[in-house]
């Protein structure tokens, strides 16, 4: 029997739909290996990357925008806020620090209803737009994953990092979005980041600190353009907001 929706879904969407499987299986890897739902977050953000190339280059359909902000709720909401509590749960205890513990779990629901308030915002107001409005769930899922790789598991880091998403997910401050060029880096260099324990066990000549040096990496380039992006990034034909032109 064929599927309904396979009549009336492009090529950009099955892409898009497949982002969202991705999201749900990081949440499941968190229940087991923080590091390989973390690495699962970046392929989700390389497949959210990949589905508007696609939708360029195959075109799109009138359902593209709506699934989009759908599995970034799964991949870009719920499956970093569940990797941060995991990893705060698998520091400390419930019995012996409920405080810290119940924070964690909180800032996961903080970052989630922010992530799900912003991609539905953005359906509306900014689809099809070169700029929008709050920190991207994108980057800021990018961001707490890179950190859980590079080794910043500090139960207090993740739970104050992912309060503070949570509220610049709200935010008015205006980010342009990436230029082609720089999406392609960010992309090269999140994929490093998920193929390395596939290279170190292909071969015993890969150093054993390059995977953390991929994710120190990410960690650079996506703060950059979370501090810088919104003062010093405009230009390629996107036109800084009226307060921010000289």
């Amino acid at each position: 029997m064929p599927l309904r929706f396979a009549r009336r879904l492009g090529l950009a969407d099955a892409v898009t739909v497949a982002n969202a499987a991705v999201g749900f299986l990081a949440v499941v890897a968190a229940t087991v290996d923080v590091a390989l739902a973390a690495r699962l977050v970046l392929l989700a953000a390389v497949a959210d990357g990949l589905d508007g190339v696609v939708a360029r280059h195959r075109g799109s359909t009138p359902a593209g925008p709506y699934l989009d902000s759908l599995a970034d709720v799964a991949s870009f909401g719920v499956a970093p806020a569940f990797l941060v509590a995991a990893v705060v749960r698998d520091g400390r205890s419930f019995a012996t620090d409920p405080v810290l513990v119940g924070a964690g779990v909180g800032a996961g629901a903080l970052f989630v209803a922010a992530a799900v308030a912003r991609l539905g915002l953005y359906t509306v107001d900014e689809d099809g737009a070169r700029e929008t409005v709050g920190v991207p769930t994108t980057l800021a899922a990018t961001v707490l994953a890179a950190a859980v790789i590079a080794g910043y598991t500090a139960p207090l880091l993740l739970v104050g990092a992912t309060t503070a998403f949570a509220l610049l997910m709200g935010s008015t401050v205006t980010y342009p979005d990436l230029h082609a060029q720089d999406a392609l880096v960010m992309g090269v260099v999140q994929a490093a980041v998920i193929l390395t324990p596939a290279g170190h066990m292909a071969t015993g000549a890969l150093p054993a600190w390059i995977g953390e040096g991929f994710a120190f990496a990410l960690l650079f380039l996506s703060f950059g353009y979370l501090l810088l992006g919104p003062r010093f990034y405009w230009g390629d034909g996107i036109r800084a907001p009226p307060g921010l032109r000289r």
